[in-house]
């Protein structure tokens, strides 16, 4: 089993991948000789954090019956300064709203999401220190 991506340099540093079926653009900023038309790929390295324990959660939230108004995550990361520029950390915050939320049943998911589903997190574990908040109603 294995995963395929394409990506076609459109001009520039502008290129246009393929995921999924789905393309996406990337580019660097314009002082590095881009068009700013779309993410850094290493920006991309968080988003795909972000989407992959944010999936988790919400099938175990559902699976729990336990409602939500709103959930986001927000994923922040510390870079070295020196080339090759690397993430040093990863900080994921979970962020819901809600009238009924339980404390106990979001924690339950996000631990089950860290601990054992998401395949992103785990790779980037081996990389960096992952770690998270919860951040109910603010």
């Amino acid at each position: 089993m294995a995963d395929k991506v394409l990506l076609e340099w459109k001009s520039g540093m502008s290129f246009i991948g393929e995921v999924n079926g789905h393309k996406l653009v990337i580019d660097a900023d314009e002082k590095v000789g881009g068009n700013n038309e779309g993410p850094r790929p290493k920006a991309l390295m968080l988003l795909a954090l972000a989407g992959c324990t944010a999936m988790d959660v919400v099938s175990i939230l559902n699976k729990m019956r336990m409602p939500y108004e709103s959930f986001d995550i927000e994923v922040v990361s510390n870079k070295t300064e020196e080339h090759p520029v690397v993430y040093t950390d990863f900080k994921i915050l979970y962020k819901f709203k809600g009238k009924e939320l339980d404390a106990e049943k979001i924690k339950k998911a996000v631990d089950l999401s860290q601990e054992r589903y998401c395949g992103v997190s785990a790779m980037y574990k081996n990389i960096a220190p992952v770690t998270f908040e919860i951040i109910l109603n603010q």
